[in-house]
């Protein structure tokens, strides 16, 4: 056992005594080491519960016959952090969730590794150190949260709240409206409900292969996702009994099978830089291009929030993830024959998991729409891509033209929202927010949800080098590479320039000639971060672009 190296032998006494002093026995010393890496806090609605999840894992680690440990890894909630200065300091947890697992399961020798994430950078973060440890290792999350009703009958989310205030400030929305919305809206612990970076993600580790069916779409609340902890704690000594490794599941197979059910699924925008990032660190070369035209072959079968009505409890009711996969392996877009942490293949797990309501699930044949829920655009504007959650884009807005308004960070821009500056026809741009530049990509629902909220999310388009939130809806571009700071175009767009956007075409142009922008790149300079300090400035010098993922890099 790997755990042998810091507890077997005369040599190790003095480490058996230190196991000793928490009250392990000899017997329980002698047992896999079983590593509980919870994400529990009492920040974040998604992880006040996470503390029972973990005592259901190590009661399915303990009747198998292993000793669990649990340590903490650190979580940030972007719902909170959303609209200032906070928003910097998630997509960098990301990279620092991955190290610090790694030093935890390095100095500690774990036997395996159960990963308790829920949301939105946790995730990735977690399933980076898995790839990068290569121990045996399976994830269970703590599940979303249940939408429910208004009085007027609409489910809500998190992203209704986002869209009242955008109301109120047109006038449409009553400020007791919005106190009503803001005390129903998230009823509960859980992700936030729906289709967003975080279920995302939990749905993608399902369709990876590293996790358990039901890991992304079983409600936090429901019995049932304590038995699937149960399940997980029990599952991870089975895979270190068989010596399975992340390795053997993270292929060039799965990672294509992890792109094929986002598109199928209309997963958050966002989901694509994370899985590029782990992609990367498994060594597996996946460019952009590649994601096109799965999305190119990929019917989309999903329309959640924010793109519809229904949320993540809808999507475990009518079938789960494993039911979405099975129309899709029935149709020969899936490689069936990956390995997964159940100990079986892909085509094994999903036989006869079957669609249980069509409305949520579409059939094959009958997809919302025929490509995939993501795109990636490219053209004068974003050489390197930009990414667009498609499904959640209005028909009208698939092609679009319109005058650039140019905003140098959210700040502004939200500021020139409320103040009705914003008119339809807009492309509004928003740049100095991408991974270097920001730092850290803030995601900006705070801008995208008060378009939505004031009524013109079918009128106007966003564009920025920073992020848009896996609950944004409306023509949101994003990851627009390089960025601003990189000295991307996006860097020398002037206020009134055109835009063209063609979403079924993937390109993203700035209608500027040659010569303009040689001569503007003589005017203008790039702007570059004032004082840093702290994590973010290492960050800064480290990160790479959006379109490799946003990760970091020593080279």
């Amino acid at each position: 056992m790997n755990s042998d190296k810091m507890k077997q032998g005369v040599e190790r006494a003095p480490q058996r005594s230190l196991l000793k002093a928490m009250g392990l026995t000899d017997k329980q010393i002698r047992k896999p080491i079983i590593g509980i890496v919870n994400s529990y806090s009492e920040v974040i609605p998604g992880h006040m519960h996470l503390q029972t999840i973990a005592r259901c894992v190590k009661d399915g680690v303990l009747a198998c016959g292993g000793t669990p440990l649990e340590f903490n890894v650190i979580g940030v909630c972007d719902g909170i952090a959303m609209g200032h200065e906070g928003m910097k300091y998630s997509l960098v947890t990301r990279e620092i969730i991955a190290d610090s697992v790694e030093c935890m399961a390095k100095a500690h020798c774990f036997d395996g590794l159960v990963f308790i994430p829920n949301c939105d950078k946790i995730v990735p973060g977690m399933l980076l150190a898995a790839v990068r440890l290569n121990i045996p290792a399976i994830f269970c999350s703590g599940g979303p949260m249940l939408s429910l009703c208004s009085d007027q009958g609409r489910a809500m989310d998190l992203n209704s709240v986002f869209e009242a205030v955008g109301g109120v400030k047109n006038n449409t929305v009553s400020e007791e409206r919005l106190q009503y919305i803001e005390d129903n809206a998230c009823p509960g612990c859980g992700s936030c409900s729906g289709m967003f970076t975080a279920n995302s993600m939990n749905c993608l580790c399902e369709a990876i292969g590293m996790a358990l069916k039901g890991n992304g779409s079983i409600p936090a609340v429901y019995a049932h996702r304590q038995r699937l902890a149960k399940a997980a704690g029990e599952q991870i000594m089975e895979l270190v009994e068989k010596d399975i490794r992340p390795l053997d599941i993270v292929t060039e197979s799965s990672m294509e099978n992890a792109f094929t059910v986002d598109m199928a699924l209309g997963c958050s925008s966002n989901s694509l830089l994370h899985l590029l990032a782990v992609a990367s660190e498994a060594g597996i070369k996946f460019d952009l291009a590649k994601v096109n035209r799965i999305s190119e072959r990929t019917p989309n079968l999903c329309h959640l929030a924010p793109a519809g009505h229904h949320h993540m409890q809808d999507l475990w009711a009518a079938g789960g993830v494993y039911a979405v996969m099975n129309e899709l392996g029935e149709a020969g877009m899936l490689h069936t024959d990956c390995m997964t942490v159940t100990g079986k293949t892909v085509g094994e797990n999903i036989s006869g998991c079957k669609v249980l309501n069509h409305d949520v699930i579409r059939p094959i044949d009958k997809p919302y729409s025929e490509t995939g829920g993501l795109a990636v655009l490219f053209g004068t504007l974003a050489p390197n891509g930009a990414a667009v959650k498609r499904s959640a884009v209005a028909p009208e807005m698939l092609k679009h033209t319109g005058p650039a308004r140019v905003f140098d960070g959210e700040e502004a821009a939200i500021k020139a929202i409320f103040a009705s500056e914003i008119k339809s026809g807009d492309v509004v741009v928003i740049r100095y927010e991408g991974p270097a530049g920001g730092p850290g990509m803030r995601e900006m629902l705070a801008c995208t949800s008060a378009i939505a909220g004031m009524g013109l999310d079918k009128e106007v388009a966003l564009i920025t080098d920073g992020r848009f939130s896996g609950a944004t809806r409306g023509a949101s571009i994003g990851h627009c590479s390089p960025e601003a700071t990189s000295d991307g175009p996006i860097a020398y767009v002037r206020e009134g320039d055109l835009i063209e956007i063609d979403i079924p075409n993937y390109k993203l142009n700035l209608l500027v000639s040659e010569e303009e922008m040689a001569k503007r790149r003589q005017e203008d300079k790039p702007k570059r971060n004032g004082e840093l300090k702290g994590y973010l400035k290492k960050y800064a010098k480290m990160v790479s672009g959006a379109d490799k993922g946003a990760i970091l890099s020593v080279d």
